[in-house]
């Protein structure tokens, strides 16, 4: 059945680039310039064409139109199959396969979640690009959640529930430029592939090595992209199938060195998840905390100008009091030694960062020092 694509956005996601890759490789050649955007191709027994070399016109959408029936009709095959080849050239795919069903289909819920989920994932380690941690404020990270905007959901496969999430599209290599490219060097929307799949594998293997009883799987696996947002997605997925395969292949215009790589989650692997995504959030320090309390303890070396304290005060949802040290410069190390001296309570500012039983104040910065009758208030 011959399947026509006239959604104008779904055309304007086809690439010059993939045009040009895929007429290529069906047996046209470039022959000449035409006009200022574009180029005229050949092929023997196949019909001239022009391609654009930019999508930067007018009618680029009514162009990629004509150029698909032209290939669909050359290549004896239906423009939906077409598209979705273009689509593809110069992308990186990665899909998400829910485990089997009778009939191919999941529950809307199910189906939200696996697609959520996706977008959790992805985001998770988009932030890690920029930064290993083991906790991020996903929403705040800009770099992130822009290039997230250029990922495309692509379309669900026959057979089995599987989503596919199209990165946004990756350069080819230039070797006349830079003739030692390699994937290390690789730009961002390749390395955004590269590192979910390292960071899921890294996932995967935690998840075993914790269950056969290593006690610092999932930390030490931080440094290969796994985090607590990346256990939570991974977590809000996989709790709902039997089995998830995430497998990822590359753009034809930038082949790599593996053709596809896998990673297999399964439903026993959810509470590993939970569980580490909660110490992972449990231990991270908590950004812009405001503490009061008493001085305990002052620490200076003769040599240094900033000192140590020790602080009582209230800690976590349950305001416990807690020890908590800090490391303050000469100025303000000053005003807590005067104020430890009148008994009188001061007011620190923070990111708060637990280390096993004992608590730490990280870019501490004073805030007040509270006489005795404005603590009783």
């Amino acid at each position: 059945m011959q399947a026509n694509i006239h959604d104008r956005d779904a055309l304007l996601a086809v690439s010059p680039t993939a045009l040009s890759f895929y007429a290529r490789t069906a047996g046209w050649r470039r022959h000449e310039p035409y006009r200022t955007h574009s180029d005229t191709y050949i092929g023997e027994g196949l019909p001239e064409i022009i391609l654009p070399r930019t999508e930067r016109l007018g009618d680029y959408a009514s162009v990629v139109a004509e150029l698909i029936e032209v290939f669909a009709q050359a290549m004896q095959q239906d423009e939906l199959s077409v598209y979705r080849s273009l689509v593809t050239t110069d992308r990186d795919l990665i899909r998400l396969r829910a485990g089997e069903s009778p009939d191919g289909s999941v529950t809307i819920n199910d189906g939200v979640n696996l697609i959520a989920g996706a977008r959790d994932m992805l985001l998770a380690v988009a932030c890690s690009l920029r930064e290993t941690k083991a906790v991020y404020r996903a929403g705040a990270n800009r770099s992130a959640t822009d290039l997230l905007e250029r990922v495309r959901l692509g379309q669900t496969d026959q057979g089995s529930f599987v989503v596919t999430l199209l990165t946004p599209v990756v350069p080819p290599p230039m070797p006349e430029l830079f003739p030692d490219n390699t994937d290390q060097d690789a730009p961002i929307e390749r390395r955004l592939t590269l590192r979910l799949m390292d960071a899921l594998t890294a996932a995967q293997q935690a998840t075993e090595r914790t269950a056969a009883g290593e006690e610092n799987a999932f930390g030490a696996s931080v440094e290969s992209g796994v985090s607590a947002n990346l256990c939570e997605a991974l977590e809000k997925i996989i709790g709902s199938f039997p089995t998830l395969d995430v497998s990822a292949s590359w753009a034809q215009t930038r082949p790599a060195k593996e053709p596809q790589r896998a990673v297999r989650f399964g439903r026993a692997d959810a509470p590993l998840l939970r569980e580490a995504a909660r110490l992972f959030r449990e231990r991270a320090p908590k950004p812009d905390v405001r503490l009061q309390g008493y001085v305990q303890r002052l620490t200076r070396a003769e040599d240094e100008a900033d000192g140590t304290i020790q602080l009582r005060a209230f800690v976590g949802e349950d305001q416990t009091p807690r020890s908590v040290t800090a490391l303050l410069e000469r100025q303000d190390y000053e005003k807590v030694v005067q104020a430890h001296k009148n008994q009188a309570s001061v007011v620190l500012s923070g990111d708060l960062e637990r280390m096993g039983q004992r608590w730490r104040l990280l870019n501490p910065q004073l805030k007040g020092v509270l006489r005795n009758d404005e603590t009783d208030s």
